[in-house]
This record gives structure tokens, sequence and C-alpha cells, in this order.
């Protein structure tokens, strides 16, 4: 009988060496990752995802778009590859849960973030309102309009379906706060037209005890108690009624808070004629205003006007809207 002798060849390598040198290249996977992942089976309320883990990974439905999605062939094709964000951990069957929707939500958060440092102005529709103001949608994410940042004589219930022009008042991921502002919007179209010295013609929206709200072509300009005569007024109750028209001069243009701030007191050919004579101040308000700009720039060169007729208060206490 020949006896056959088996060599066996020592290569170095043995089986844990190849199990250490599979987990070395096996992925290791954490939430808050963002990887890359072919789409290789659509499923009714989600999707199966390689990532080039041991178990291919998931989406469900909610999780692939900020948007709302009726299906998964709304935004994944088979066989498409793309970004998604690891959502969770393993679950007990080995399967990572994967999210589109937090990738676009962080960039969308940057987005608004820029156009808020830019100062710019955006635009969307009302998509709904409630009590304390309305909604909309920017970059994908719920915006909030302030019931007293918005410029229109529509009741908030018919702006929805409207485009409205809108500034940033607040962008705030950590606390999910959105807040935006039609009327700062329109203010600064307004202003870009509008320069301090300027007569314009105006009606009173709106009268409180600090002053009256001015309507001067669509957005509001605050004249303040102060403003209004050289005279003592106890009230501007007393000076004017709602839908007066007037005559006004812009003292003050802040388009970082939406402000105008406007004075009828610089248009008084002599000290009380806004309560006494109305009509010559409105005769004079272009020479009043014409003097008042020349004084205005006499100050910015340094020069010392010519002597008044009577003294001039210079102090404005401004005011916000209630």
């Amino acid at each position: 009988m020949l006896s056959q002798n088996t060599n066996t060849i020592d290569i170095g390598f043995t089986h844990d060496d190849f199990a250490a040198l599979l987990d070395k290249y096996d992925y290791h996977f954490s939430p808050g990752d963002i990887v890359a992942g072919t789409v290789f089976s659509l499923e009714p309320r989600g999707a199966l995802i390689d990532i080039g883990a041991k178990t291919a990974a998931y989406i469900p439905i909610q999780e692939m778009s900020i948007n709302r999605v009726d299906a998964p062939e709304e935004v994944l094709q088979s066989n498409e590859t793309r970004e998604f964000f690891i959502l969770t951990d393993e679950n007990e069957d080995g399967q990572l849960t994967l999210s589109i929707r937090r990738i676009e939500y962080m960039r969308a958060w940057e987005r608004v973030r820029q156009l808020q440092a830019e100062d710019a102005t955006v635009r969307s529709l009302v998509f709904a309102t409630n009590r304390g103001g309305a909604l909309v949608r920017i970059e994908g994410l719920r915006g909030f309009i302030p019931g007293s940042h918005i410029s229109t004589r529509k009741p908030k219930e018919d702006l929805v379906g409207e485009e409205l022009p809108l500034k940033f008042l607040e962008v705030d991921e950590d606390r999910n706060r959105l807040v935006l502002s039609h009327r700062r919007a329109l203010v600064e179209r307004k202003m870009n037209r509008l320069e301090v010295g300027e007569v314009v013609v105006g009606s009173v929206r709106g009268i409180k005890p600090y002053g009256a709200f001015i309507d001067i072509g669509g957005v509001s300009g605050l004249l303040h108690i102060s403003e209004i005569s050289h005279d003592h007024i106890d009230t501007p109750h007393s000076v004017f009624n709602v839908n007066d028209e007037l005559k006004v001069m812009i003292i003050d243009l802040d388009a970082e808070r939406g402000r105008i701030s406007l004075s009828t007191k610089q248009l008084e050919p002599e000290p009380g004629d806004m309560i006494n004579n109305r009509d010559r101040v409105y005769d004079k308000a272009e020479e009043m205003a014409q003097k008042y700009r020349e004084k205005m720039l006499a100050q910015q060169e340094g020069v010392s006007p010519e002597s008044e007729e009577y003294e001039v208060d210079e102090e404005f206490v401004s005011a916000t809207e209630e």
C-alpha cells in the first residue's frame, strides 16, 4: 500500500487574518454621516439603497424630500446614485435608515442664512393663515409672517395663494424659527424712490397716543406727536381723524427696520400753523421743505445755518407700530 503524504504549505495567512482583513475593509456607518448610495429597489412606501453595507439600507417615503411625496418614483429612480443621510443605527436586522429630507433641510437653512446675510428680498406664496399671521415656504422651509408685518388692506384669509415680496426678520435653525416681513420689503422698495426732505401726500391710517400712521403709496410712515407741530399737542386725536389726507415731509428712512419717519412740524411757516392754519402749511410745504434740506446740507458740511424766525426743536422720539 502506497502511503501518500500531503504537504501543507505555510503561507503565513490564517483564517483569523482573513476575517480581520474583511473587517478592515468593512465600512462602518454612523448616524449623521452622508454617504453615496444606489437605488436598487423601489417599494410602495420607501426604497432599498445599496450604500456598501452588509445589508441594504432603507429610506421611508416621508424621508425622501423636504416637500410632500406621494410615491417614491417622484423622487428616486432605479439604479440612481445620490447622497443619503444616515438617520439611525442598524436595527435588529442590521438595516440602516436613510434620509434625503435631512440633507435638503440642512442645505435649506444654509441657503436662507446666506440670503439673510445678503439682506435679500425673496418672494413666496402664502399657503395658509392663522390668528397670528401668514405661512409661506422659503427654500422648502416653513416661514411665518407676523400680522404686524403684513402690509395689505386685504383680510389675511384672502392672501392664501398670493405671492408676496419678503425680507428676513429672524433665521434660527436651532429653534426652527424663520420669520419674515412683507412690510419691510414694501418699505424698502418704496424707500428706493423716496428721499429725506421730500414732501409726500398721505392719508391717516391709524391714530395712537404717540402719533399717527400715514399711508404713503401703500406703505406706512409714523408722524410722531412731537413732529406734528411746534405748539404743544395733548393727543394726535385732537388734530387728525382717520382717512384725513395731508402733506408730510420725510425726515428719516430706516430700511433695516422698515420704518419711515414723517413730520408736519418742519413744514410750519409759523409755530402752531398745523393746529390753527393747516392750509397755509400745505401751501408753503415745498418752500419750507427746501429750507429744511438746505439746513440739513449746511449741517452736514459743518456750516452754521442762517438764523431761523423761530427755534426748531430737533428732538424726534422714534416709536414702533403696535
